[in-house]
């Protein structure tokens, strides 16, 4: 795919993997709706986006609300005129040990990493198909292969989209011409383990960065990779690990 001119949703754009992902795709030449919670990360974003003459449009949208996520696909297609490329990006990581019991925090993560997911994907759905083209871009993670003291959770949802990727790109690519990858990161230097409460899990996190771990645009450009290959290829999955990292 020529990623010149075509339109993107990106969720989890305010920071991160998200972040790096829109930059990247507007750089390329691709009209970007950037979505995450927090408007004024969003509007710095497009400020960067716009002063390197790309294009894009601000929605605030909380993943875990439907109605949200189908107004902001609405407003994509109003404005752009498509969509041609999602990227589920939007997640949480507060890993914790199951004795410590933080149903909250378990419910919350099904919540954006799952049910959120599949949020966007409903609302972006009928305009792919209808189009006959589009490329579907689900960020798992490496813990959605691997388990891991304090990931049980996490690990869970995440091997759910792994899962729901694999389903989709068998379901969705004969029949309607529409791509699915899933990306699987190790260790990014991200906010994610910012959500972490559980102490006992954030003595055992800390280790990890002392380690060079990878950065967000380690990962879009990895994403862009799979977005840039021929019509005849679809990219399933692409763990991407640091060197250091051994599990």
């Amino acid at each position: 795919m020529d990623i010149k001119n075509k339109v993107a949703v990106v969720t989890g754009a305010s920071s991160g993997i998200g972040e790096a992902t829109a930059l990247m795709l507007a750089k390329a030449g691709a009209k970007v709706t950037i979505a995450a919670r927090r408007e004024e990360k969003l509007n710095a974003l497009k400020e960067k986006i716009e002063k390197d003459g790309g294009s894009a449009l601000v929605v605030p949208t909380d993943v875990t609300d439907k109605d949200a996520v189908e107004k902001m696909i609405r407003e994509t297609k109003e404005k752009f005129g498509s969509v041609d490329i999602l990227i589920n990006n939007a997640g949480i990581m507060p890993l914790s040990f199951m004795k410590n019991l933080k149903t909250d925090e378990w419910e919350k993560m099904v919540d954006v990493n799952i049910k959120g997911v599949l949020n966007t994907i409903g609302g972006t759905l009928p305009i792919m198909q209808e189009q006959k083209s589009g490329h579907i871009i689900n960020i798992s993670s490496v813990a959605g292969r691997r388990v891991m003291p304090g990931s049980a959770v996490y690990s869970a949802t995440k091997f759910a989209v792994r899962a729901l990727s694999e389903g989709m790109r068998m379901e969705l690519s004969p029949s309607s011409n529409i791509k699915v990858t899933s990306i699987e990161p190790g260790a990014v230097e991200t906010e994610l383990p910012n959500t972490i409460t559980d102490d006992e899990v954030m003595e055992n996190f800390k280790k990890l960065k002392e380690m060079n771990m990878l950065q967000s645009e380690d990962i879009a450009k990895s994403i862009v990779y799979a977005i840039e290959q021929a019509d005849r290829v679809n990219v399933n999955e692409i763990m991407v690990m640091p060197t250091e990292q051994p599990q």
